[in-house]
């Protein structure tokens, strides 16, 4: 038996007896100075043998993310709060608190939750009451951070407390819980016997060189026999992030289904991002707390669309030639040329309509970047995926659009069943929001769509029916990997990314 195992496979069961029969893979591969992959190989052989036993056990790591260590050197943004209360006299507005606490305008009202929350004040009315004499002591929270910023930590370890602890915690996204293997090493009875009746490490010989042949020396080695069934290292091979692997392939889906990709700018105009869809300028979504404006320049040129401008305008202030009475007010041109960071893909769609590479009947798409001052939270970022589509025919109705909308739920995002319900854009008439079903995932709200008002089309050229949709990709994705935090889609998280599977 001891002459058909390779040196690895001996270094090991000798390793294991100076042990005392057992020991860990990864001390054997420190004591052995070998490679853990190579230790693991040897090891497999051996256990086939019946020389050994392989033992595995799984326990979880809690480390601090960047944003603990930082609260653990600054302190928890609750307790900067607190002093500011306790600072103020122990009564303060949330409005002042905001104002002189100084921190970020999205992260007061998450640290005003947990300052109420843990008790240290009571909110009557618009104000904060102080509900303690003195400050408080260090928390149970405030103290796991403190432990983990020296050292990570096993969860199956900590007490029942400190676990719910490090689970508020890592609701928080202070700490994060991985799991990690602890594989050892045990000589069986077998192994045992070997080891009694005599081995001794004899060196193997993998390749033959010319100076061995020359000098002799290979009558001193083993050659080896290879075994291609042994494990070897995990390779991880190039590719490209889940989330552009799917955008590539909706694309491909989406031009299978007949429909051709629009192109438009990033820094758009007011105009084709709200005047042209008949948004009023004194609409909410313009406010600078729903949409980026650009610093510099302030506007942009609109010179080239001068008899298109005039008609939105009209159309705005009395109806235009629509049969509509419009919104009743004085159409701002400068307003108009305002510059902005494109905020829904739609406004490529009113480009493509005015284009002349328009083909009517004809069907066009995009996959575009938008973006929102949201507040970033599990369903939302501040910038986005947005997938834009327009079909231009004059046969369609409401029916063709609800098809549309179905099979792009089913075939993209792999859900298995879809509902509509009404809705209200400026710049549609009727409104449809789209919402898919998936067993497993639940039910998520895609987006809205809608047939183009004559308020939209009639100025821009078009008399003849236009259904459109914006969908955001980013939840088409989420629904399709079954993830549940849309921060994921933009994780440079290698473990998470490597274990995605090809869909």
């Amino acid at each position: 038996m001891s002459s058909e195992l390779r040196e690895n496979e001996q270094r090991i069961l000798l390793c294991l007896k100076r042990l005392g029969g057992s020991g860990k893979v990864e001390q054997i591969s420190e004591i052995e100075n070998l490679a853990h992959a190579a230790v693991m190989r040897a090891a497999l052989t051996l256990s086939e043998k019946g020389l050994i036993k392989i033992r595995e056990s799984r326990f979880s790591v809690i480390e601090l993310t960047d944003e603990g260590r930082t609260y653990v050197e600054e302190g928890l943004p609750e307790r900067k709060l607190l002093a500011t209360v306790m600072k103020a006299g122990g009564k303060i507005t949330i409005e002042e608190l905001a104002d002189k606490a100084g921190l970020d305008p999205r992260l007061f009202p998450i640290a005003l939750g947990w300052l109420i929350r843990k008790g240290w004040v009571k909110l009557d009315g618009k104000e904060l009451r102080l509900m303690v004499s003195s400050e408080p002591e260090e928390g149970r929270d405030e103290k796991l951070l403190r432990l983990l910023y020296r050292r990570s930590l096993v969860y199956e370890e900590l007490d029942d407390e400190l676990k719910a602890t490090a689970n508020e915690l890592k609701r928080r996204r202070l700490v994060r819980v991985s799991e990690e293997y602890v594989r050892s090493l045990e000589l069986t009875d077998r192994g045992w016997k070997l080891l009694k009746q005599g081995l001794k490490v004899s060196r193997e010989l993998t390749r033959l060189k010319p100076e061995l042949i020359i000098t002799g020396r290979w009558r001193e080695y083993r050659f080896v026999k290879y075994n291609v069934k042994a494990p070897v290292p995990t390779v991880w091979g190039g590719k490209k992030h889940p989330y552009l692997r799917f955008l590539d392939e909706m694309r491909r889906k989406l031009v299978a289904m007949g429909f051709k990709e629009m192109k438009g700018p990033t820094v758009e105009s007011n105009f084709f991002n709200f005047d042209a869809l008949f948004t009023p300028q004194d609409h909410p979504a313009r406010e600078i707390f729903d949409i980026y404006m650009v610093k510099e320049p302030e506007y942009g040129d609109l010179s080239n669309y001068k008899t298109i401008l005039e008609n939105v305008k009209e159309t705005h202030e009395n109806g235009w030639i629509t049969g509509s009475k419009g919104w009743r007010y004085k159409f701002s041109i400068k307003d108009s040329s305002r510059l902005i960071l494109r905020g829904h893909g739609t406004a490529l769609s009113v480009r493509m309509l005015i284009s002349d590479e328009l083909e009517i009947p004809g069907k066009y798409f995009s996959i575009v970047r938008c973006y929102r001052p949201e507040l970033v939270d599990r369903t939302h970022l501040s910038e986005f995926n947005q997938v834009e589509g327009i079909v231009v025919d004059e046969k369609l109705n409401l029916r063709d659009l609800l098809g549309v909308l179905s099979r792009f739920a089913i075939e993209i995002a792999g859900a298995d069943d879809v509902r509509f319900r009404p809705d209200y854009f400026p710049f549609t008439e009727p409104s449809v929001e789209l919402s898919a079903y998936k067993k497993g995932y639940g039910w998520m709200e895609f987006g809205g769509s809608g047939i183009f008002r004559p308020e939209v089309t009639k100025p821009l050229g078009i008399d003849v029916p236009v259904i459109a949709w914006g969908l955001g990709v980013d939840r088409l994705f989420m629904m399709k990997a079954g993830i549940d935090d849309i921060r994921y889609l933009f994780t440079n998280d290698l473990n998470w990314i490597r274990k995605q599977r090809l869909i």
